[in-house]
This record gives structure tokens, C-alpha cells and sequence, in this order.
């Protein structure tokens, strides 16, 4: 969205999924075209990582429970394993400490079967780690999904704003 508006409507959610799914088709093309020179013990080892280190530990806490509420700690270590910037600098320094290799694009891949696919960004601290319908979405995702001049909100009679170029006195 933007620095006003940090969230995603369905349409917005549904672009950036179809973004990533050209990161995956990307991936899984050049994994597949070069599967000869892929050492795949290695492209499995980096396309697991960011689960064993990042979901899997929150995601036992999660089950364990009893009230769904699970330390930060768990979202920050999910964030940081399924970070992009995180995922680059792995492959940076394998390729300089190890070799510049095919099965690097196990990391891309993974990123956009989780985004593509399944739907998974990063994880704020306000949602539970596995996914639920927040409230506050529950309410507002059907006016998010209408256009800002068909919303009560954008005529200013419902919160008692008044429209923009009023306020700006521009009307």
C-alpha cells in the first residue's frame, strides 16, 4: 500500500501473491533446466532452512499453547529466516565462502511457494502465528475492498470528518 495506508486489500494481496509467483515459476525453471549440475542435498538443506530455524520452533510453541499466545521471539526469528534481504545475504555468503551454485534458488523458491502459494508474508505481532481471521479485519474487509468513493467514510457524514477538500477548503 503506502506509509499512510500499511495494509493490503484483497486486490493488493493478490498482485504481490502473483509477484511472487514469478519468483517461484522463475526459481523452479532454472532448478529444473539445470538439474544436472544441481547439487540437490544442498538446494533441499537451503529450501528447508527458513522452516527449521524460523516456523517450526513458533509453530510447536504455538500448539502448545493453551491460550495461542506465543513469545515475539518466535515471530522475529520467522521474520528474519523468511526475509527476502535475509535470504539474499545467505545466498551471498554461500557463494563466497562455498561456490556460486543452481541450488541457491532453493531460497527463492521457498520464498514464493510461501507468499505464491500459501499466502504467507511476514508476520506481524499483533495476529497469531498461525493463521486466524483478526477481528479487526473481519470488520473492515469488506469496505477495504470497495473503491474509497463508494465508502460512507469518504463522504465524511459517518465519522463526523469532513471530506478532504472540504477541510482543505478547496471545495
Amino acid at each position: 500500500m503506502d506509509a499512510h495506508n500499511m495494509f493490503e486489500t484483497p486486490a493488493t494481496y493478490k498482485a504481490l501473491r502473483a509477484e511472487y509467483a514469478l519468483v517461484l515459476g522463475a526459481s523452479g525453471y532454472l532448478l529444473w533446466r539445470n538439474r544436472k549440475d544441481v547439487r540437490w542435498p544442498v538446494a533441499g538443506a537451503l529450501f528447508y532452512y527458513n522452516d527449521v530455524f524460523g516456523y517450526l520452533p513458533g509453530a510447536f510453541a504455538y500448539r502448545r499453547s493453551e491460550n495461542k499466545r506465543i513469545s515475539k521471539a518466535y515471530y522475529a526469528a520467522y521474520n528474519l529466516a523468511h526475509s527476502a534481504v535475509t535470504g539474499a545475504v545467505v545466498a551471498g555468503l554461500w557463494a563466497k565462502f562455498v561456490k556460486p551454485e543452481w541450488a541457491l534458488l532453493g531460497i527463492p523458491l521457498h520464498i514464493g511457494i510461501d507468499r505464491a502459494i500459501f499466502g504467507n508474508f511476514l508476520k506481524p505481532f499483533s495476529v497469531t502465528f498461525e493463521p486466524e481471521t483478526h477481528p479487526v479485519w473481519e470488520r473492515v474487509k469488506d469496505e477495504l475492498a470497495r473503491p474509497i468513493s463508494e465508502t460512507p467514510a469518504a463522504s465524511g457524514s459517518d465519522n463526523g470528518v469532513p471530506p478532504a477538500s472540504v477541510a482543505a477548503g478547496t471545495s
